[in-house]
C-alpha cells in the first residue's frame, strides 16, 4: 500500500464497538473482495470491501474475518484467515502478509491460513447459535456482480440451514457513520492531498486546455502524496458538460469564457475526500458567473449551519430547498409565480437543482449511515448546492467536506481549499 501504517488500535476498537452489538452466542463473518476480471488475464485493480478494512485494517484479497465474542475459548474470539503467502507468490505478486505482519496491522493475534477457514468455522458452528451474515443494504447499492461475500451467504446457508441468522449491516450503518478521531484524521489527510491537486490546476488552467490534461494534473498531485489516486470517477466538466450530472468523459476543450465544474478529489488509506470547485478557464468570472456562484456558495455556506446533532436528513433538505428557491428567485431564474403553483413533490428550484444537498463520507464516497435517524457529533457529511443553467450553457456547484460537531457549526475538513472567487481568480492569474 502506499499509505502509511494506520495503528491497528483503530481497528481494535472498531471491532469491539461491532462485537458489543451481536447477541449472544453469535458469529460473525467479513469476506475480502475479489479480483474482479476484465478479459484474457486482465483485472480490475483490487479495491478491500470497506467493511472487513474497517474492522482489521487487512487490505489484501483472499482474507476473512471471524468474530465471535462468546467462543469458549479466548483465541476463537477474533480469528483472521488469510492467503498462504510463500517465496514464488513475493516473487511474481508482491509481499503478502504474513501472519506477524497480519497481528501488526490488525491487532489480530489468531491467524490462520485460508485453507483452514472451512474446518475451523464447522468448529463454530457447533457452539454457535446464530451467523451474522453481511448483505449490502446501502440505500444507493446496485449490484449486479456476485460477490465473494454473496457466494459465502448462499454457501453459509445451505450448509448450516438450522442456525439462525442475522445481518451486520444495520449495526455498520450506525457504527461506521459515527467517526473515531483516527478516521477524522484520514479523511484530513485525503483533503489534503485534494487541496494540494486543486492548488496546482489553479496555475494549469488557461484556454484551449482539455479535460483529459486537466485530470492527468490531478492523478500526478494525488500518487505523488501517496494517495492510490481519484477517490471516485473525476467529473471535469467545461461548459455545458457541467449541466450533466455525472459527467465523467472528460474528453472537451475548455474554451476561453467558459467554466469548468471540477467535482474531484482525492483518497486516502481507503478514506474517500468529495470536492467540488468551479473555476473560469480564462482566470476570471464574467458578472453574470460571479452571480451565480456567490449564489451557490451562500446557500453552501447556510446549509452548513444546519449540519448538527439532533437534524433529521429529510427535513434539512426540505430547509436547504427554501435557501435555494429565495436565491433563484433573486437570480430571475424563477418568480414568485413558479413558487405559488409549484409541485410540492418536485418544488421550483428543482429545475435547477436537482440532487441532494448532503451524503454521509468515509470509506466509502456514498458512506453509511441510517438517514431517517438523526444526525450525531463526528459525523462526516459534504455539503454541495448547485444551480445549472443550461440555457446560459454553465452550472455551478460547490462542496465541501465538514464534520458535525457536538456544539457550534460544523468542522470543515477543506477549510483551506481556495472557494471565493477573488481567491480563485488571483491565484490562477498570479
Amino acid at each position: 500500500m502506499k499509505y502509511h501504517q494506520i495503528n491497528s488500535a483503530l481497528f481494535v476498537k472498531n471491532r469491539r464497538k461491532f462485537m458489543a452489538e451481536m447477541k449472544p452466542n453469535s458469529v460473525a463473518v467479513f469476506n475480502s473482495n475479489d479480483i474482479y476480471p476484465v478479459s484474457a488475464d486482465s483485472t480490475l485493480p483490487f479495491a478491500q470491501h470497506r467493511d472487513i478494512f474497517y474492522l482489521s485494517g487487512v487490505d489484501q484479497e483472499e482474507s476473512v474475518l471471524l468474530l465471535f465474542p462468546d467462543a469458549p475459548y479466548e483465541h476463537q474470539r477474533e480469528m483472521l484467515f488469510l492467503r498462504e503467502t510463500n517465496e514464488h507468490i513475493a516473487v511474481w505478486e508482491g509481499e503478502k502478509l504474513t501472519k506477524e505482519r497480519a497481528f501488526q496491522v490488525s491487532g489480530i493475534r489468531t491467524v490462520y491460513w485460508l485453507q483452514d477457514f472451512h474446518k475451523i468455522l464447522n468448529e463454530m458452528m457447533t457452539y454457535a447459535e446464530t451467523m451474522y451474515i453481511n448483505t449490502n443494504e446501502h440505500y444507493r447499492a446496485t449490484v449486479e456482480t456476485e460477490t465473494r461475500e454473496a457466494r459465502f451467504v448462499k454457501w453459509w446457508k445451505e450448509r448450516y440451514p438450522a442456525h439462525n441468522v442475522a445481518k451486520s449491516n444495520p449495526i455498520l450503518q450506525r457504527l461506521r457513520s459515527v467517526k473515531e478521531s483516527e478516521e477524522i484524521d484520514l479523511i484530513q489527510h485525503a483533503c489534503d492531498i485534494t487541496e494540494k491537486g486543486f492548488r496546482r490546476l489553479l496555475g494549469f488552467v488557461k484556454p484551449n486546455v482539455t479535460e483529459y490534461e486537466i485530470e492527468a494534473e490531478l492523478a500526478h498531485e494525488f500518487i505523488r502524496n501517496r494517495s492510490k489516486g481519484f477517490a471516485y470517477t473525476p467529473i471535469i466538466a467545461s461548459g455545458n458538460n457541467a449541466n450533466v450530472l455525472h459527467y465523467i468523459e472528460n474528453n472537451q476543450q475548455c474554451k476561453d469564457g467558459d467554466l469548468i465544474l471540477l467535482d474531484v478529489a482525492a483518497e486516502y488509506a481507503n478514506y474517500s475526500s468529495d470536492m467540488t470547485r468551479t473555476i473560469p478557464v480564462s482566470g476570471r468570472f464574467t458578472d453574470r458567473q460571479k452571480a451565480v456562484y456567490n449564489a451557490v456558495l451562500r446557500v453552501k455556506n447556510e446549509a452548513t449551519k444546519m449540519l448538527t446533532p439532533g437534524t433529521l436528513w429529510k427535513q434539512y433538505h426540505v430547509e436547504v430547498g427554501k435557501i435555494m428557491t429565495s436565491e433563484l428567485l433573486g437570480l430571475g431564474l424563477i418568480d414568485k409565480a413558479d413558487v405559488q403553483n409549484e409541485n410540492p413533490e418536485w418544488p421550483a428550484y428543482k429545475k435547477y437543482f436537482m440532487h441532494g444537498t448532503s451524503h454521509h463520507l468515509g470509506l466509502d464516497t456514498h458512506d453509511y449511515g441510517l438517514l431517517h435517524e438523526p444526525m450525531k457529533a463526528n459525523m462526516v457529511f459534504t455539503v454541495e448546492p448547485g444551480i445549472y443553467i443550461p440555457a446560459e450553457k454553465f452550472g455551478i456547484r460547490l462542496e465541501d467536506n465538514v464534520v458535525v460537531q457536538e456544539k457550534g457549526e460544523p468542522f470543515n475538513l477543506m477549510r483551506n481549499i481556495p472557494i471565493e472567487v477573488d481567491e480563485i481568480e488571483s491565484l490562477m492569474n498570479s
